[in-house]
């Protein structure tokens, strides 16, 4: 499995890379493989509040749908609208062209919070 270092990872799968004030976030690699073929994803409405640990968004897969849990609170201001033509981005870069949205974090501390990539893969 590829877990980048320089991100950062919730225990729900998701991953976090600071780029300025904001945040990108999507699945790790290790979801997007156990999910298989994404075949939908559903994202969080830009503008509204996404709470850390709970329900922003979904993936579908041709096996099964999953949450997709925030990792941080705060606001979401942009969404990877190249999802709706093309989901099987998360399954090809989940790091790269698979980002899912982009919060601006309500606390940027909170990030620290979360695992790095050795505490996310020992978890797995």
């Amino acid at each position: 499995m590829n877990h980048p270092a320089d991100l950062k990872y919730a225990r729900t799968h998701e991953w976090v890379r600071i780029e300025g004030d904001l945040l990108v976030t999507g699945i790790s690699d290790h979801a997007q493989d156990e999910l298989g073929d994404l075949v939908y994803v559903e994202t969080p409405e830009v503008g509204s509040h996404v709470t850390a640990t709970e329900q922003a968004g979904i993936v579908e897969s041709v096996k099964t749908a999953s949450d997709i849990h925030a990792p941080v609170s705060g606001t979401v201001v942009e969404v990877n609208t190249a999802l709706e033509d093309d989901p099987d981005f998360v399954n090809e870069e989940p790091y790269g062209k698979g980002w899912i949205y982009k919060i601006k974090p309500d606390n940027i501390a909170d990030v620290e919070k979360l695992l790095s990539n050795e505490e996310y893969e020992s978890g797995l």
